[in-house]
This record gives structure tokens, sequence and C-alpha cells, in this order.
């Protein structure tokens, strides 16, 4: 059956995953109105504390997906890793968006690069392994011993990735990703690490925030400052590539585009995702229209809103056990906290973030 589409605005939000993402989305909906509810794995989750009510089923469960279904008017997903074959099952009953053509070049790195090549946007050089001795001939065609692999599918926050520094490398470092597919990238020697957010409505709209600076610890990202303290031009040209994928993909939502700005003020392409991302929390607390209630609006069949700040900002990232940094900012002026209702601290798991306004 095809994709359904909205008569009019939904009332009932569904979301796909449980983690912060979709908490946020859930608030943002409540300001306008909206309820949510939650299908997830999981017992807890942070979007549960903050929804009208949470089916806990796994990704290929019929009958609860069909349940949940049931039970809401649109539905979208928190992050990239759910079964495209869900949302297709999903897609009987409701409309889900962004739809599954987004959904399958974000979760496929092969797809992903060769997407954006194929409609303009340059990404470092890249080409396929299924084993081994394709890297050690990819290098050699490069004239390189230098490279990342990942893997194709699950990889985020570093995981599923390694450094190849030279040709005895790559033994193990195929060894470590334990799969049969990979990518192979040509190291950037990139300055910078920018994203952009871009909103795209129902009706065509299509609202972009400003390009923001990222830094990253442990391949997490620890701080974003938007906007990047970059020069217009360069700025205006991400913007661009991240509203031409928008449009080709026919969005519907929001998606994130992350980008490098190599040293000779070139920009690349590195990843995709295709709903709110970590780079945006800052919208929160510095526009009148976050990226989670765009998200909302674009989704449940409102106009997209305005992405102007009202203030620039910079957010942390409280990662594991810097979530007790939360004290020292309690007080502070300008601190804007949000904390995601964890239980567990761990090691690189992301507890909440800080927005600083400037």
């Amino acid at each position: 059956m095809s994709q359904k589409s909205l008569s009019k605005p939904a009332k009932t939000l569904g979301i796909l995953g449980g983690g912060q993402l979709g908490r946020m989305s859930a608030m943002a909906a409540a300001r306008l109105g909206i309820k949510t509810h939650i299908f997830c794995p999981e017992t807890d989750s942070p979007a549960s504390h903050v929804s009208a009510q949470t089916f806990v089923a796994t990704y290929d469960d019929k009958d609860a997906l069909k349940a949940f279904a049931k039970s809401v008017d649109v539905i979208s997903y928190e992050f990239e890793n759910i079964p495209v074959e869900t949302v297709h099952y999903l897609k009987k009953f409701k409309p889900v968006y962004p739809d599954e053509t987004l959904l399958g070049i974000a979760q496929h790195r092969w797809k992903e690069k060769q997407f954006l090549n194929d409609i303009g946007i340059p990404t470092a050089c890249w080409a396929k392994a299924t084993c081994a001795n394709d890297i050690e001939e990819t290098l050699e065609e490069w004239g390189v011993s230098t490279c990342i692999i990942k893997t194709t599918r699950f990889g985020y926050d570093g995981k599923g990735q390694a450094k190849i520094s030279k040709l005895e490398d790559i033994q193990p470092a195929w060894a470590s990703l334990k799969t049969n597919e990979a990518i192979i990238e040509a190291l950037v020697p990139f300055k910078y690490e920018i994203s952009v957010i871009v909103a795209r409505d129902l009706f065509g709209k299509v609202q972009s925030y400003v390009p923001v600076l990222n830094d990253h610890k442990n391949h997490i990202l620890a701080k974003t400052t938007a906007p990047a303290p970059l020069a217009p031009e360069l700025l205006k040209r991400a913007t661009q590539m991240a509203e031409k994928l928008a449009k080709r993909v026919e969005l519907v939502g929001v998606l994130g585009l992350e980008l490098f700005v190599t040293k000779d003020g070139s920009i690349v392409a590195n990843e995709i995702a295709p709903r709110a991302h970590n780079s945006g929390h800052w919208t929160i607390d510095a526009c009148s229209v976050s990226q989670f209630e765009n998200h909302v609006r674009c989704v449940c069949g409102l106009p997209v809103g305005k992405a102007d700040r009202h203030s620039d900002a910079v957010m942390l990232n409280l990662i594991g056990d810097e979530i007790a940094l939360v004290e020292k900012y309690l007080s502070k002026k300008d601190a804007n906290i949000h904390l995601y209702g964890k239980p567990e601290v761990r090691a690189g798991r992301k507890m909440g973030h800080i927005t600083l306004l400037k």
C-alpha cells in the first residue's frame, strides 16, 4: 500500500525510538498541543517520561506496530537505525515522515556517499570494501598508506570505524570491524567540522538554521558554537548544500548535514542525519522555533517556522561523568540546563546538555 497522506494537521504524533531526541521532540509537540506516543524496545526510556503513551516492543513486532500506528495520526523516528521494513509496514496504516528514501540512504554509507556525489555534493574520496585486500588495492590506487575504514551500517560516535596509518594496520583493522561490508574513506585535511540543520514542510517550504562549529572529544560531539565563526560566504555554501539535499530527497521533517571545511577553504560532506541532530540542541534556547518544534510542525502538517535565532549560543554536551558539572551551572546567568532522565551514568553516554546564551 502506498504512503498515506495527512488530510489535516495531526493531533497525535508517534515516534519510533525513546531516546533524548524523542524526549525533546515530545516536549516541543506538547507546546503545540500535540500528544506523542513512543514506540521502543526499552522500558523507562527518556522519551517515555514526557509522552502520553509508550509501546514497549521490538521493531519487528507487527501486532504492536499496528496498535501503535492506529493510536496516532502520523509517525516519525528519532534515530536512523530503525529497520526500513518497519517503516514499510507502518506506512500501510499512517504516514511516516521522513519516508524510507532518506532513511535508506542515511543507513548505508555506500548509498549515502553515492547519493551525495550524484546530486553534486562533494565528499572525501571513498571506495567499497568487502575484504581486507580491497583496502590494500584502494590505497595502492590512491597512492597513500592511510585511510579510515567504517562499517556501512550502525556506526556512530566513533563506533564501527578504524584508522589505518600503515599497510600493516589493514588486517587487524579489518578484523576489528567484524563485517564483510565497509567503506574506505580518504583522510580529509580538515580544519573545522560544521553542520547545518534544515527543515522542510509538507508544502515544500524550507528553513535552515545557521551553520554551527562542532568540537569533538573521543569522537563524540562535546561543544557546538552557533553561529560558526567562519566566513559568511563559506557558511552560505554549506547552507546551500543542506537545502539542496533536503529538496532532492523531498524531505518532510528535519535533517542534519555534517560537513568538513578543509584547509584550502573547500567543503565536503561527511554524514547525513535524517532527524534532529545533536548539534542543533542550542536552538531550543536561542531560537523562537527549535529544531524539535520544526520537526514536529513539518511531520504533523503545520507550516515550518522561522529558523532565525535571537541569541548566539554555545552548547556543551554532558557526557558520562560530566553530568556532575551541572551543579556549577545551576546559578550561572544565561545557562540553560537540559537533563535527559537517564538513570545510569556510563562512559560515552549523553546524559544532558547545557546551552550558554551570548
